[in-house]
């Protein structure tokens, strides 16, 4: 029996999902139970160069009172902080902390760990060869937030 596109689309949401749901129960036993994964999506995009609500929402794509929200509760568990701007004294720039910094190092290894786990279920060489596959059709390109509507734009068809 065939499947359709609907479920493929659900298969690759669940795949993304395992992931997550283990990756985070993990980071929550390794000291991190306060992480949610879109504050795991905002530092990364802190680390890169968000160093303000209204960048911070646009690469995540949500509003700035959105991103300024996710902001204060990185804030008040210690993964950001706010730090004077040394070309203009009135800004406040974001930064990642050292705490931040270690939340994302243990995340790192936590999904390196996750793949491990998948490798020995279904093969590495089988688990290779499905990266390989989505590398395909996605591109070799990280997956950014800040651009709904890229693979389209790519396929030439209208967002």
């Amino acid at each position: 029996m065939s499947r359709s596109g609907a479920d493929l689309a659900l298969l690759l949401l669940g795949g993304f999902r395992c992931l997550v749901d283990a990756a985070h129960t993990e980071l929550a036993s390794r000291g991190h139970a306060d992480v949610r994964p879109v504050h795991d999506f905002a530092i990364r995009a802190i680390a890169a160069g968000a160093d303000n609500a209204s960048e911070l929402g646009r690469r995540m794509v949500v509003s700035k009172q959105a991103a300024a929200k996710t902001i204060a509760v990185l804030q008040e568990r210690g993964y950001v902080a706010r730090d004077v701007d040394p070309a203009d004294a009135r800004r406040k720039r974001l930064q990642v902390t050292p705490r931040g910094f270690d939340m994302l190092r243990e995340a790192e290894a936590i999904f390196d760990e996750l793949r491990e786990r998948w490798a020995r279920q279904i093969g590495a060489a089988q688990l290779t060869e499905l990266e390989a596959q989505l590398t395909e059709l996605v591109g070799a390109e990280p997956v950014r937030l800040d651009t709904p509507g890229w693979m389209a734009q790519d396929l030439g068809e209208p967002v």
